[in-house]
Order: C-alpha cells, then sequence, then structure tokens
C-alpha cells in the first residue's frame, strides 16, 4: 500500500512539474541591426561577406525570403515595430532629429506594453530614435518622456543616431556618467558661441571626414549632424559601443533569470549605421572597410549574446527574431571607403534600390526566426513584415492584440504555416508603395530618380510602375503597360487601401 501510495505521490509531482513547464512563458529577443542589406547576410546566399552567427540563427530556424520592414527608413520602420501601426499613418513619423520629441504617445499600446501586462521583464537596449521628451530637453534633469513611458521596465539607448548629438547614453531617465559640474546642451537649430565644428576646425576630424550633412560637432574624431556643448565625461567611445550595450543587454536578461520573470528585450544593434567606428577588433578583418567591419561587429554581437542565453540555460525557451530596420546605403554621409572597397559584395544581393527606395531594396530586409527546439530550420517565401510581429508575439503569450493593422502570423513565423500578408503599403521617405503576391506597384511621383548624395535609385518616376518581383527581383522590367487590367486593379487596392494618405505625384522627400 505504502509503494502505491509513493508512487502515486511521485506521479503527481511529475504531472505537476511538467504542467508548470508547459506554463512558462518563452523568452523573447529582437535583435534589430541598423541598415543592414538583404545581401549583407551570408545565409542569402547573395553578398561576399560571411556571417556565421547569424546564419546559424538561420540555420536553426526559419529564414525568410519576403521579410520586410514597413518602410526605408529607420524612425518610421521602428514606429512600426513597436505599435503594429503604419508609420504613414502618423505624419511626424519621419527621420527623426536627436532631440525631437518622442514619436509614440505615452497612452498608446505598444508591443512592450502588452508583454508587461503577461508579467514579463521588458528592456530596450541600443538605438532608440524615436524621440524623447516633449520637444523642450534638458539634459541634465530627468527626461520626462522615455521608452519607459511606453512598457519598457528599463532603458539603455543613444537618443538617436550615432551620428547625431548628443553623443551620449541615456539610462532609464537620466544621461549616463553625466558630471553635475559638467552640464550636456544640445542644438539643431545653430551652434554654441566659441564651439568648434568639422567647418571651422577640421583639424578635429581625425578619424573621419565628412562627405555630406555631417560637419556640425566633432566628437571622438567624427563630425556628427547637431551641435553640443559641455557633458565631457558621459560622450561615448564609439569604438567600445558595441560592447557597451552588448554588456548591457547581458546584463538585463541575468536579472531577469534572478526575478524568474520571463523577459522580452529588444536588442538594437548600431551597425552598419555611419559612422562605422569598430572595434579594432574587427577593423581590416572584411576587406571591405568599416562598412564590412561593422557588419562583422555586428554578428560577432549577435553570437555573444545568443552564447550568453545558451550558458544562462535559457535558449530553449526564447524566441529570437533577427532583422533590419531597411535595406542598406554604402555612403551615407562620410567618406569611409565603402563604395571605393565594395568589390563584389552586393549589399543589397539582386534587389533594386537601398535605404530611401521604393524598390524592393528599400524594406525587403534579412528576416530570420529562431527557437531552439521548437522552430524547425526552413526557407520561407511567405511575404512578412515586422509589422505584424506585434499581434503574433500577443497570440504566443496570450497578451492583447490591440494593434491597428498588424496581423497575426504566429504560425507562420515558427515555420508551421506557408501563409503571409496578402498585401503590404510600404513607405520611402514619405511616398508609399503596394506589395501584392507576386507584385510591386509603384505610383506616379515628382523628383529626381537617383539620390545623388547617396547613389541610389529611389523608384520615382512620372510613370506608373509594376513588377513581378518573383520572376523579376531586380525590378529591370516595368509591365505595368503590358498587364494594365492587374495595374488598374492593383492601383486601385492602393488608392482604398491608402485614402486619406496617399497624395500622388508628391514632392516631399525627407533624407538623412
Amino acid at each position: 500500500m505504502k509503494k502505491i501510495l509513493l508512487s502515486l505521490a511521485l506521479a503527481s509531482m511529475f504531472i505537476s512539474c511538467t504542467q508548470e513547464e508547459e506554463k512558462k512563458q518563452p523568452n523573447v529577443l529582437v535583435i534589430y541591426a541598423d541598415d543592414l542589406g538583404y545581401g549583407d547576410v551570408s545565409a542569402y546566399g547573395q553578398g561576399t561577406l560571411n556571417t556565421p552567427n547569424i546564419d546559424a540563427l538561420a540555420a536553426n530556424g526559419v529564414r525568410f525570403t519576403n521579410g520586410y520592414a514597413t518602410s526605408a527608413t529607420c524612425s518610421p520602420s521602428r514606429y512600426a515595430l513597436l505599435t503594429g501601426q503604419y508609420p504613414w499613418k502618423n505624419e511626424r513619423a519621419k527621420i527623426l532629429a536627436g532631440d525631437a520629441p518622442m514619436l509614440i504617445d505615452s497612452a498608446s499600446y505598444t508591443m512592450a506594453d502588452m508583454f508587461k501586462s503577461q508579467g514579463y521583464e521588458t528592456s530596450v537596449v541600443g538605438k532608440w530614435h524615436l524621440g524623447l521628451g516633449n520637444g523642450s530637453i534638458n539634459w541634465n534633469e530627468d527626461i520626462s518622456i522615455t521608452p519607459n513611458d511606453i512598457g519598457f521596465d528599463y532603458s539603455y539607448i543613444m537618443a538617436a543616431t550615432n551620428d547625431r548629438t548628443p553623443t551620449v547614453y541615456v539610462d532609464n531617465r537620466r544621461v549616463d556618467n553625466l558630471s553635475a559640474d559638467d552640464s550636456l546642451f544640445v542644438s539643431y537649430k545653430e551652434n554654441f558661441e566659441g564651439e568648434p565644428t568639422a567647418i571651422s576646425n577640421p583639424e578635429l576630424m581625425t578619424k573621419m571626414k565628412w562627405h555630406h550633412g555631417h560637419n556640425q560637432s566633432v566628437h571622438n574624431g567624427v563630425p556628427r549632424i547637431g551641435y553640443m556643448k559641455g557633458g565631457k565625461s558621459a560622450l561615448w567611445v564609439d569604438e567600445d559601443m558595441a560592447d557597451h550595450f552588448l554588456d548591457i543587454a547581458k546584463g538585463q536578461i541575468d536579472k531577469s533569470t534572478e526575478s524568474e520573470k520571463p523577459f522580452f528585450m529588444y536588442y538594437a544593434l548600431h551597425q552598419p549605421h555611419v559612422p562605422r567606428v569598430p572595434n579594432q577588433r574587427f577593423v581590416g578583418k572584411s576587406g571591405l572597410g568599416p562598412r564590412g567591419d561593422a557588419i562583422l561587429e555586428a554578428d560577432w554581437c549577435v553570437g555573444e549574446i545568443i552564447k550568453h542565453l545558451e550558458s544562462k540555460g535559457l535558449l530553449e525557451n526564447t524566441l529570437v527574431v533577427f532583422s533590419s530596420d531597411n535595406g542598406p546605403v554604402l555612403n551615407d554621409g562620410y567618406f569611409d571607403e565603402a563604395v571605393e572597397k565594395l568589390g563584389d559584395h552586393t549589399p543589397a544581393g539582386v534587389l533594386r534600390g537601398g535605404k530611401y527606395s521604393l524598390f524592393e531594396a528599400g524594406t525587403k530586409v534579412p528576416f530570420i526566426v529562431s527557437w531552439k527546439g521548437k522552430v524547425k530550420p526552413a526557407v520561407s517565401d511567405a511575404m512578412v513584415c515586422q509589422l505584424d510581429l506585434a499581434s503574433s508575439f500577443a497570440s504566443l503569450v496570450n497578451g492583447k492584440s490591440d494593434f491597428d493593422d498588424s496581423k497575426n502570423f504566429l504560425a507562420t513565423f515558427l515555420g508551421e504555416s506557408e501563409e503571409g500578408r496578402e498585401n503590404l503599403v510600404l513607405e520611402a521617405t514619405g511616398r508609399l508603395s503596394y506589395r501584392k503576391g507576386d507584385y510591386a506597384y509603384i505610383p506616379r511621383y515628382k523628383g529626381n530618380a537617383v539620390n545623388k548624395q547617396v547613389n541610389i535609385e529611389v523608384g520615382v518616376s512620372q510613370e506608373e510602375q509594376l513588377y513581378n518581383v518573383k520572376n523579376d527581383p531586380g525590378e529591370m522590367t516595368n509591365i505595368f503597360e503590358e498587364e494594365s487590367e492587374l495595374g488598374a486593379s492593383l492601383k486601385s487596392e492602393f488608392e482604398k487601401a491608402t485614402e486619406g494618405y496617399f497624395k500622388p505625384m508628391q514632392t516631399d522627400v525627407v533624407l538623412h
């Protein structure tokens, strides 16, 4: 009898433990690169760079061949990722200055809010570029509106981009390491009296020289956009940035482990955005100059954070998404030999265009979902978008999916379905285009066909454009006249989907 009772007790304990394991919520890690192209990841088989750590994610997960950001520039894509709303519905969702007010309304419901409501520790580490404060920031006091006000328990960020002032880290609401006797001042309107710039003091540019746009304050031998004064103790060192953010990210994972709560982390890499100043460990390793070296550094960061998850026994309970905010650009404001040392590497692969472009290379990006033991390795041609991660994650953790435009494609992201988006409205510098099935439709627009500063075709033409991107991924043959009925149908669908937002033949363009 005692043996029977003991057996029943052990069975009960086993069932209880099994149920607890089943109830355990998965961690979610979103790794978001900056200006990384479709051909920059070697798993896609199109460029010459070798990215073994990102490739390992792809080899053990689902690699999407039709994965999209919503926009061909950073702030709008990041807005869509976190809010589940098309960025073109918010007229402020454009490339932001370093002192711009918060783009996401603190009253809105975000991906971070959703995770937090389900008991998650939520954090953002790395590049932010979605604005801070209410438009008038005193960098020497607590910042009133930060990621902490839109669902993140912890945030450790750069305010905007590594080429914009202020070149400091923000730890939750305070500038990190700022000395009380050396106040920090930032302006995007005019310089501070007596402060040097790249134009007045070119000798300060010891690490990089500007090509266009980046000729204001100089810090760490690199000229930037925007003016800055003071705050010397808080200034970052570009070469140490990757290591610094990685250490912060690892620390947050450790804290979540100690609290025994699941975590959601938005780990926003700064590479390979300009200025490309990687750690000395990577300098010269790619043979492609600073841009290639920065991509190798980003790949290393991916490998290190995955190894950290594994060392903590968390990898089998962590869903990892890797993607990029938009397509690639070579010369984006600095003389850094990105063009001269490109060789046979193709950052956009076979795609046309790049960052700032309505063509495919503007928004079709590397997109990988990995979850050890849960996601079977596969390559999927389903059309997916970062916009849909919010609702899909809500389905994963039984959260509320209160997102305007985000759709639930969890089964697709987990490799259990080939069903993707039927259609998608994409944005580049204020202009819109339409993807449906195998086709891409671009309306007529006024303006230059090529952004000469960065030497990228932006997709602008006074003729309507239609491409079969399955048979013609390089979008070389405009079939709008040939397939006039299809073209008219897609045009009608596009105009209905964007009614109230689309401006035919618009000329407004927002550049870096």
